[in-house]
């Protein structure tokens, strides 16, 4: 078996759910990782264990803390904690959560992302009217077709928590426990997806900067004289290198953000709501106000992409203007180097002929002497007859030689 075998096969069963029964309140919260915050959570959650220990190494557990039920998952940047309560008694108000997570919410209040209370209530007990349970304004939806129904202002408490009810018409304790997680999740991922807005808002009062930037360096690049392209060219690559490091600095989150709402929006669809009449169905209360800041986030990232391929567009446009400059000035070098060596040419065959015209005469003037020298040692010759006869065979042999060393060196 391949050693990833058993692991990979395992995922099918990652993440589960917790199934229970009857009313109960379910209080849930997720905290963001600042590099040990989430190990320090799990240990201390030793001592309130009935049943073994949280052990760091998995990813997720479920266990049992004060006789509840109890689950925490890990994630990539944050770690949540699940906790149902069951409930006999008669709604009297929204309750505070179980000691141990109080302590952890004191301990790490700043790192809490989201918050949710879900109260789980019975149809035949549910006391008929939403404001009975502090809402005002609700959005409300029948989910799973129509066996329970939500209800939620998506209001915060005063120790920050959201409340939500779920009034169970005939969902059993699989479906329920499936049905809470898809709420839970919703509230999770939103509010991380969220967690990017602030961060665009920021951003886009740093690209009108960049824009104006980059109109300035388009309108010096259409006018800018050659002795001014490195001035140029180092403004550009000084703003292109302020862009690559936002966009290294953004990425993840607006990476996470566009995961974090694809997995929003595929929860709502999910609950497979309808409506109740009278009422905003949840999903729709949800998508209306969180999908404008996920769009925000989407389209602050296009600009800022835009942006930086815009300045490295108007860099590699100054670039070639000082590439096809350079080359004319090498054109004109090569021009100057090929007439010089023309006229180089012309005065080397102009000494070349002296050079013949020279080395004849002397050939000649020797012969010359020889003759006038034989002739007073008593030879029959006459010196300037002879003289005049050689002058064409010599200049015939120094041109032939001159021809052949000519040919050898070209």
């Amino acid at each position: 078996m391949h050693p990833l075998r058993k692991c990979l096969h395992d995922e099918l069963h990652a993440r589960p759910s917790i199934y229970f029964d009857g009313p109960a309140i379910i209080y849930h919260l997720a905290i963001l990782d600042d590099g040990n915050s989430a190990n320090e959570i799990i240990e201390t959650l030793s001592p309130h264990c009935e049943l073994g220990t949280p052990n760091i190494s998995k990813r997720h557990q479920l266990m049992r803390i004060d006789g509840l039920p109890f689950k925490w998952e890990w994630h990539t940047e944050f770690l949540t904690m699940t906790v149902v309560v069951p409930r006999s008694e008669a709604f009297d108000g929204w309750t505070t959560a179980p000691n141990f997570l109080e302590e952890i919410i004191t301990q790490h209040r700043a790192l809490v992302i989201n918050a949710t209370q879900i109260l789980v209530e019975e149809a035949r007990n549910w006391l008929g009217v939403p404001q009975s349970y502090g809402f005002k304004d609700p959005a409300s939806s029948n989910i799973n077709n129509g066996d329970a129904s939500i209800w939620s202002d998506f209001r915060l408490d005063a120790d920050g928590f959201n409340h939500i009810l779920l009034v169970n018409s005939n969902l059993n304790a699989f479906r329920l426990g499936r049905s809470i997680r898809r709420l839970l999740e919703i509230e999770t991922y939103r509010m991380l997806a969220s967690l990017t807005l602030p961060l665009a808002q920021e951003i886009s009062v740093e690209l009108q900067v960049f824009e104006r930037n980059l109109a300035s360096l388009a309108q010096k690049n259409s006018s800018i004289c050659s002795g001014s392209a490195r001035i140029l060219l180092d403004e550009i690559t000084l703003l292109s290198a302020e862009l690559a490091n936002r966009t290294a600095k953004t990425r993840q989150r607006f990476s996470a953000t566009e995961a974090y709402s694809l997995i929003v929006f595929e929860r709502v669809s999910e609950l497979r709501e309808s409506c109740i009449k009278g009422y905003q169905q949840v999903g729709k209360f949800i998508e209306r106000r969180f999908r404008p800041g996920v769009r925000y986030c989407e389209a602050t990232e296009k600009r800022l992409e835009r942006i930086a391929t815009s300045v490295a567009n108007l860099g590699d446009l100054l670039q070639a203007r000082v590439q096809v400059e350079v080359e004319e000035q090498n054109s004109k070098i090569l021009a100057a180097l090929d007439l010089r060596a023309m006229t180089q040419i012309r005065i080397q065959k102009a000494v070349e002929g002296f050079s013949i015209i020279a080395i004849s005469y002397y050939l000649i003037s020797v012969l010359k002497i020889i003759c006038e020298t034989l002739s007073s040692l008593g030879v029959s010759i006459a010196p300037r007859i002879v003289a005049s006869l050689l002058i064409p065979l010599v200049i015939g042999m120094v041109l032939l030689i001159a021809k052949r060393l000519k040919r050898a060196t070209a």
